[in-house]
């Protein structure tokens, strides 16, 4: 015990700023990578090979095996040259992130500042939603917030009309050839239908216990993981109303909790502040909630 404590205190004497700045900027990088790969596959695989490596380091440790301690020697450090492509999705959602800042018109950029213009958009949209969960008509619609959605935009049919309940159930009424894919909202107005967006590579709705979530809630937490937006999700088997932001998904909600949920997200910020938003956060952050 003594000669651990005066280890430590050798070490602390040690400690100046750049050792601070050193160990603070390592786990900042490793706290990102932990965050990147959170509720994903690669969560698993990266399980996998830290279990090996201690597994391995410690046996080799306690064994005197010359033969088999090169070997292991050896092949370790090709673990450097595979994590780029273990980690190949989480890595490009990363750059895509990165790079998707002002590769985008300046139309699509700025967001909008009125907030009675947002209100009565969400209230079209929530009208919306709850007349086609009770019709059970499948729907996806993307809200976007700062980050831009127009590469998705470019992939569908471009409208740029007003947000109304009517045009919205019209849009996503079976058979119809706007039905299939998403509708993205930006500026208040719908800019495009049919939209493609990314599946998501998450291990949530795996897990999830109700196999009533397909396409439509895989490619929500998609677009949820690789952008800020905020998708809405009207199940075709169920009429169950669902809202995915940042890899999260709220279940089984009803109208007043949905326009509640939007209405939190587009608040002004200067009038909410920050409790708000991380309120918000914690109600999401659960993961996918089974309520009846």
């Amino acid at each position: 015990m003594p000669d651990l404590l005066s280890e430590l205190l050798f070490l602390f004497q040690r400690l100046n700023w750049l050792s601070i700045l050193d160990i603070t900027l390592v786990t900042i990088i490793f706290f990102g990578i932990m965050m990147l790969v959170r509720d994903t596959q690669a969560v698993v695989l990266l399980r996998g090979i830290i279990l090996l490596v201690l597994a391995l380091s410690l046996f080799t440790s306690l064994v005197n095996l010359p033969a088999f301690s090169w070997l292991v020697r050896t092949a370790l450090p090709a673990l450097v040259f595979a994590i780029p492509v273990i980690f190949a999705p989480e890595i490009r959602r990363a750059l895509e992130r990165l790079g998707r800042a002002g590769s985008e018109p300046i139309l699509w950029r700025q967001p909008v500042r009125d907030e009675q213009f947002q209100q009565a958009t969400i209230k079209a949209i929530v009208s919306a939603a709850a007349r086609l969960s009770a019709r059970q008509h499948g729907a996806l619609i993307i809200l976007q917030r700062s980050d831009s959605l127009w590469e998705y935009i470019q992939t569908g049919v471009r409208l740029d009309s007003a947000v109304t309940p009517e045009l919205l159930l019209q849009v996503f009424f079976p058979n119809t050839p706007l039905h299939d894919g998403a509708a993205i909202i930006t500026h208040g107005r719908i800019a495009a239908a049919a939209c493609v967006m990314p599946l998501s590579a998450s291990g949530i709705l795996n897990r999830s216990p109700d196999r009533q979530m397909g396409l439509r809630h895989r490619a929500a937490l998609g677009i949820s993981e690789a952008s800020d937006a905020v998708a809405v999700v009207v199940s075709e088997e169920t009429g169950s109303i669902s809202v995915a932001h940042s890899g999260r998904m709220i279940r089984r909600l009803d109208s007043e909790r949905l326009e509640n949920i939007l209405m939190a997200f587009y608040q002004p910020s200067e009038k909410n502040g920050a409790t708000l938003f991380d309120w918000l956060n914690r109600l999401v952050k659960p993961g996918p909630r089974q309520e009846d």
